[in-house]
């Protein structure tokens, strides 16, 4: 089953009165089960691509599919939907809620989603035990470790259950032993059918990957097999 679809995705931004391309005619399939890395330098585009595929911008141009939506021309607050229905999204920085605990965290996409308490608070903690952190689920973020909040936020993003997991930079403000933990978990919701698509520039974070592509100056270069023996 195809996941998403990009045709001809082009993307410009106005640099005072001239506009300046920043993605060019970008073509991607994902399919189910597909667990991918793009790689690519800083100001290569990558981040700009990955803000248009989890639907917080649009492209000037091309067509988007997303689990057998078209995107093309979707208001922001259908956008929204889409991105709340089908994306689950783990950045950098964890952006945890300082205040609530880890299974509240969480909860937090549940909440928006109208989901029961009793509902919540279990997928919550299921989601924590299914990244080995079922003995913090009553700790603040500032009681855990920075691969800990990590694992937090991957539990979060994962427990709507979504089409596509959207990974930008996972590990990049982690030391390498949680980085390692991180990218195991990653290793293993892949083996159980996730679907995930990986920003990174780090070309050992790619080698995890089945399937690793390249972005270069706006432009979606190669495409070569990943695993253990990428070079």
């Amino acid at each position: 089953m195809r996941i998403l679809k990009l045709t001809d995705i082009c993307k410009d931004y106005m640099q005072g009165k001239e506009p300046v391309r920043v993605l060019k005619n970008i073509h991607l399939e994902v399919e189910q089960g597909d667990y991918i890395a793009i790689m690519g330098p800083s100001g290569s585009g990558k981040s700009t691509l990955m803000n248009i595929i989890g639907c917080l911008d649009v492209p000037t141009s091309g067509e988007y599919e997303l689990n057998g939506n078209n995107l093309r021309n979707l208001k922001d607050d259908d956008l929204a939907d889409m991105r709340n229905k089908y994306i689950g999204f783990v950045f950098q920085s964890f952006y945890l809620m300082p205040k609530m605990e880890a299974v509240d965290n969480v909860a937090l996409p549940l909440l928006y989603a109208d989901v029961p308490l009793k509902e919540r608070r279990q997928r919550a903690e299921e989601a924590l035990k299914a990244v080995g952190l079922e003995e913090r689920i009553h700790f603040l973020p500032n009681q855990m470790s920075g691969g800990q909040c990590q694992r937090v936020a991957i539990a979060r993003a994962m427990v709507t259950k979504p089409a596509l997991l959207l990974a930008d930079e996972p590990t990049g403000a982690l030391d390498t032993k949680s980085g390692k933990q991180v990218m195991d978990i990653f290793d293993e919701l892949s083996d159980n059918g996730m679907t995930i698509l990986m920003i990174t520039h780090d070309p050992d974070i790619a080698k995890r990957a089945k399937k690793v592509y390249h972005i270069l100056d706006g432009e979606l270069l190669t495409n070569q097999e990943g695993g253990a023996g990428c070079e």
